[in-house]
């Protein structure tokens, strides 16, 4: 018996993601006794394997070879291995992979999924789980009573604990012939910094008034390291990028920092960014809703406000 993670790669390498499933996995393992096996797909080296027993992981196996960026190829491989390890629970990340591998190995394995998580199970004895319900507004507490149970777990919602130990890495041939899915070439994206992967994040809605103002957001960015996101209706009108959409209908996030200018905090983009752990809102209206979901409120015009945060920035670190 163990709690199996999918750890995803990118290039051969392991980000803050993989590490905190497997925090998050080692923890539920204690809660119920038993060890964690991580599960790898692709090539990667046996150094950076090491280093997800670093942070609790007992085994990890190594699916080598092109498994096509197939869903279904992943969630085969996951299910083969899930069954030969006799995990009863497994833990996937909430992003777009997870979404799409979590439904279908719940067929492939009769499991009750338990999606979104933020934190650990509340209870064991029955294994019970908490997620936010409708938009973030509410909480619920969800049985799984199946056998095998899946988890899904939101991005920087658990800390990363570093157990110092070692794993072995075993190597596991999957059967991959239902593969259907077949990929002639992969472009990615580069130079700017993936909205997934930031710790920090400055986002602009239509309270800029255009496209042409953008540059206030990017230079901020710029300055903080972070990422940039919009809302839907600045996505929808074109000012800005459809993958940068931020909120129920676009991309779920939770950096440590959120920076909402010129966004009056509707709650379809709020459902999006409300495990943040600090949003920071830039508003002229002092009534608008987002100020209600924020840790700090800024009154005022964003085209102001966030050229001088920006210099502000960089002279605290000029000196």
């Amino acid at each position: 018996m163990s709690v199996l993670v999918y750890t995803e790669n990118w290039d051969g390498v392991f980000k803050k993601l993989s590490f905190e499933l497997v925090s998050y996995a080692t923890k539920v393992a204690e809660m119920i006794g038993t060890s964690v096996t991580a599960v790898s797909i692709g090539d990667v080296a046996d150094d950076e394997l090491n280093r997800l027993g670093t942070f609790g992981a007992l085994k990890v196996i190594k699916v080598e070879g092109n498994t096509n960026l197939d869903n279904q190829v992943y969630t085969s491989i996951l299910a083969e291995v899930a069954k030969a390890e006799d995990a009863k629970v497994v833990v996937i990340s909430h992003n777009n992979t997870g979404k799409a591998i979590a439904p279908r190995l719940s067929v492939k394995l009769n499991a009750a999924v338990g999606a979104g998580l933020i934190k650990l199970p509340v209870s064991t004895n029955p294994f019970t789980v908490s997620k936010k319900v409708f938009s973030g507004k509410a909480k619920a507490n969800v049985v799984l009573k199946t056998d095998v149970k899946i988890l899904t777990l939101s991005q920087n919602s658990f800390e990363v604990i570093e157990k110092g130990g070692a794993a072995t890495i075993e190597t596991f041939a999957a059967d991959v012939s239902d593969a259907k899915t077949v990929v002639k070439d992969v472009q990615k994206q580069t130079g700017k910094i993936l909205l997934n992967d930031a710790e920090m994040v400055v986002s602009g809605g239509r309270g800029l008034k255009s496209a042409d103002n953008w540059g206030v957001i990017e230079d901020l960015a710029e300055v903080l390291g972070a990422g940039t996101a919009c809302s839907r209706p600045v996505s929808d009108e074109g000012w800005r990028p459809h993958e940068e959409h931020t909120g129920q209908t676009g991309k779920i996030i939770a950096p440590n920092l959120y920076i909402a200018a010129g966004i009056s905090g509707a709650i379809q983009h709020m459902a999006g960014i409300s495990s943040s752990k600090c949003i920071v809102a830039i508003n002229n209206d002092a009534d608008a809703p987002v100020f209600e979901s924020s840790d700090y409120g800024i009154v005022g015009d964003a085209m102001k406000v966030l050229p001088a945060l920006a210099e502000a920035i960089k002279e605290a670190k000029n000196k």
